[in-house]
């Protein structure tokens, strides 16, 4: 099979709840060969932002080019919350099908409606479960008929498993871990003892269980990731196939999912792709998923506007390791999780701060039903002047109107700046930009500056 160099195929694969926890990333416990293997033929992004950090909300932005304040997926769109994209939304594969691409989907969606979303090709979660392998092999009838195509390929793992809803509330809360392993699989077992706990996790016995479970789940996926690449190998499209991977959000702890702290926010972005001359090496260029859609669309020459994004292509900065004339600053925006897990918050990342608005700051922080069933959780939480990882839970639960932090000396983002007065400038600059760009992206909330 031959393919124009301006007709390439796209495997977009998003994992379900990673943060930067992989070998390449530097996590030195965790196994992930697959994702390391990935990393040296393509180049890993540094500073990779989800816009906002639940599932189904990120996974709108990154789908449409456009905040999910803008596209209507506010939060969750699953069961009673019932979020869903505005149904004049242009898709990722609605694009790409109008510009001749066959365009297929396996594994979670957590996307609506679904006729925003026309994926020509579809194998549900339901079918697979947590066996990334079997989902990788589902898709090799896929890959082979005619090209170009456009994967979008999304596991379930590391996502937390919510079946201790079921029983117990504290029943200990597993990463979809299986008694027995999945037939033509081999499951990764990790020593909690001899695990590195990232910074923003208190060291108790409760996490060093549960982050085993997690790297177990994050094993599980890269073997997934292993395998789908294998059969693109062996089917011959390997070498004129653009391989982005990334996660819809940070882990699903505390301080990560939910917040947009940089452990729920800064995620792993590894792009392989044929027609860029570096491999093996960074980029630490400000990206956000809203990029990501333009930037597809630009790799495959699809016909439409880059106007139709809030987000912009990315494409001509990968070979850059620090990309000069690219932006300096970018904008988050998370809203929802549950519909009952209310807490919106607008961000301004830049290249050394970060400024957060918590715009409903007079209430009490809301944890995810999966996060605040966690044993590591439940173990502090009764207690407020625990501290899980270097804040308090107290301070992680009470939350200032304006949060600002000098990243690159305060890299956990504890000693807020916002309220000393050499910076009040600084904040009132930060917080006009940030309405700027809610009046750009027609934010609902921004209102609140007026009215409250």
């Amino acid at each position: 099979m031959t393919i124009k160099k301006n007709r390439p195929n796209v495997v977009l694969m998003v994992a379900d709840d990673h943060g930067l926890d992989t070998g390449a990333y530097g996590n030195r416990t965790i196994k992930t060969p697959e994702l390391d293997k990935l990393t040296a033929e393509g180049v890993r992004f540094t500073r990779a932002f989800c816009t906002t950090a639940s599932c189904a909300a990120s996974r709108s932005v990154i789908l449409t080019g456009k905040y999910n304040h803008t596209n209507g997926t506010y939060g969750h769109t699953h069961g009673v919350h019932h979020f869903s994209c505005f149904n004049d939304i242009l898709s990722l594969p609605v694009i790409l099908s109008q510009a001749g691409y066959r365009t297929g989907r396996v594994g979670k969606k957590h996307f609506s409606p679904e006729e925003v979303f026309p994926f020509q090709f579809n194998r549900e979660q339901g079918e697979f479960g947590r066996d990334d392998v079997r989902m990788s092999e589902a898709c090799r009838d896929f890959i082979r008929q005619s090209e170009p195509f456009f994967l979008y390929w999304a596991s379930h793992n590391p996502h937390r498993d919510n079946r201790h809803l079921e029983n117990h509330p504290c029943k200990p809360n597993r990463f979809g871990n299986p008694d027995q392993p999945f037939p033509g699989d081999e499951e990764s077992v990790f020593d909690e003892n001899k695990l590195e706990i990232p910074a923003y996790l208190p060291d108790i016995p409760e996490t060093r269980a549960e982050f085993a479970q997690y790297c177990q789940s994050v094993a599980r996926l890269d073997r997934g990731v292993g395998r789908l690449i294998k059969i693109l190998k062996e089917e011959k499209v390997y070498n004129h196939t653009i391989i982005i991977y990334l996660s819809d959000n940070g882990a699903a702890f505390h301080g990560s999912k939910t917040t947009l702290y940089e452990p729920g926010a800064n995620l792993p972005l590894i792009i392989k792709s044929p027609f860029h001359k570096n491999h093996g090496t960074i980029c630490d260029g400000l990206i956000t998923w809203a990029d990501i859609t333009p930037t597809i669309a630009d790799f495959c020459c699809a016909a439409c506007s880059q106007t139709e994004f809030y987000g912009k292509s990315f494409k001509s900065i990968i070979d850059d390791e620090h990309p000069q004339n690219w932006r300096n600053e970018v904008f988050l925006a998370h809203t929802f999780h549950e519909i009952t897990n209310y807490y919106p918050m607008r961000v301004l990342r830049g290249e050394k701060h970060k400024f957060i608005w918590n715009i409903a700051h007079p209430l009490t922080y809301s944890s995810a039903s999966d996060l605040y069933y966690s044993p590591n959780w439940q173990a502090l939480c009764k207690n407020p002047e625990a501290r899980y990882g270097q804040r308090s839970v107290d301070a992680y639960l009470h939350r200032p109107r304006f949060e600002l932090y000098d990243l690159e000396n305060d890299p956990q983002e504890i000693k807020n700046l916002a309220a000393l007065p050499q910076y009040q400038k600084q904040i009132n600059d930060y917080s006009d930009k940030i309405r700027k760009f809610q009046e750009d992206t027609k934010d609902p909330w921004l209102h609140k500056w007026e009215y409250e």
